[in-house]
């Protein structure tokens, strides 16, 4: 039986529950716990009432973590989403006795395969985390962590529970979108654990939390319906800050020097375009994603927002759709979907 718990709000609700159905495709048992970070969203999921999934509610967090709500007025909503992280876990360890090893997950993670070679190489440790796992271009990004939060595993005994303790801790103190000394987020304390508390091991499967930032490390390819990172499978993808444009056009934050190869376009992002395009229509285009997600593409409106009047405009219509182009099959730093083909 595998323990999960993430957290997300309305607006990420297709993503958290693309998550959950990946989950449900390759895990024999699991329990998802998902703290809502609006009432819409604990409204939604109730309403859903998934077999594996449990909501929970947010003032459910607040009340028995009353320091939350003291320095909630400081956070930005984002840092203040970064700095319930720890308590998460410790909530469901605390009122599920039967949970003996839990793992945090960011809701923006999608399963290919099984996780079951990451529990087999924790072993009996007692927390387990993963690098970036920077490529030596990005590897300045490290200053903001050598570990990404996107998987956490903490067990139920004396180094798991202290080290959980003492990231509460920490980010109740201190927990800023900025680089501080030697803090940033929730994120750059997991630096500490592996030299501050016993039983810390270092996931070394390369096909866990493979993203952007790692990608240009390995070569990516199909192997009897499987994908392959390098000789190791592909169990999970972290699709950090990608963002639908409109209706066809993607932008999936590539990073810099990193030319997408059509597997990892194809394979990867437009299985999970496809699952987020079926949940949107399930949903509910009023339940969707907002249009605060916004592009970090040079080209900023890469389809006029309305049609335009003919010919008045015609060039500029011209101009936008060339732009599209540029960026789709030139310079590669968007996806175009248009049915059940992805470019």
């Amino acid at each position: 039986m595998y323990y999960f718990c993430t957290y997300f709000d309305h607006r990420y609700l297709p993503r958290g529950l693309a998550l959950y159905q990946s989950l449900e495709r390759y895990c024999s048992a699991f329990k998802l716990w998902v703290l809502c970070l609006s009432d819409r969203c604990y409204e939604l999921l109730m309403d859903l009432n998934l077999p594996h999934l449990q909501a929970i509610a947010l003032t459910a967090l607040e009340a028995e973590n009353p320091a939350l709500v003291t320095v909630k007025p400081t956070r930005s909503p984002v840092e203040y989403y970064f700095t319930c992280t720890p308590c998460l876990p410790l909530f469901v360890l605390k009122h599920h006795p039967e949970v003996d090893l839990i793992t945090y997950l960011d809701a923006d993670l999608f399963f290919f395969a099984d996780p079951a070679p990451l529990y087999t190489e924790m072993g009996s440790h007692s927390i387990a985390l993963i690098e970036h796992r920077f490529p030596e271009t990005l590897r300045h990004l490290e200053q903001f962590g050598r570990f990404n939060v996107g998987w956490l595993s903490f067990r139920r005994d004396r180094s798991g529970l202290d080290c959980l303790q003492w990231w509460r801790d920490r980010c109740l103190e201190w927990c800023y979108d900025r680089l501080e000394a030697d803090k940033f987020a929730d994120q750059k304390y997991l630096d500490h654990w592996p030299t501050q508390f016993p039983g810390v091991v270092v996931l070394q499967h390369k096909g866990a939390n493979l993203a952007t930032w790692n990608l240009a490390n390995y070569r990516i390819h199909r192997q009897d319906r499987t994908l392959w990172v390098d000789d190791h499978p592909l169990i999970f993808f972290h699709f950090h800050r990608f963002k639908q444009i409109n209706a066809f056009v993607y932008d999936p934050q590539w990073q810099a020097h990193y030319q997408p190869t059509t597997m990892v376009r194809q394979q990867i992002y437009g299985l999970y375009i496809q699952t987020l395009a079926q949940l949107h229509r399930t949903l509910g285009a009023t339940r969707g994603e907002g249009a605060e997600l916004l592009s970090s593409l040079r080209v900023k409106t890469v389809l006029p927002p309305q049609p335009l009047p003919f010919p008045r405009n015609l060039l500029r219509s011209l101009f936008h759709l060339w732009d599209l182009y540029q960026a789709v099959f030139v310079r590669g730093e968007a996806i175009l979907v248009v049915g059940s083909l992805v470019f």
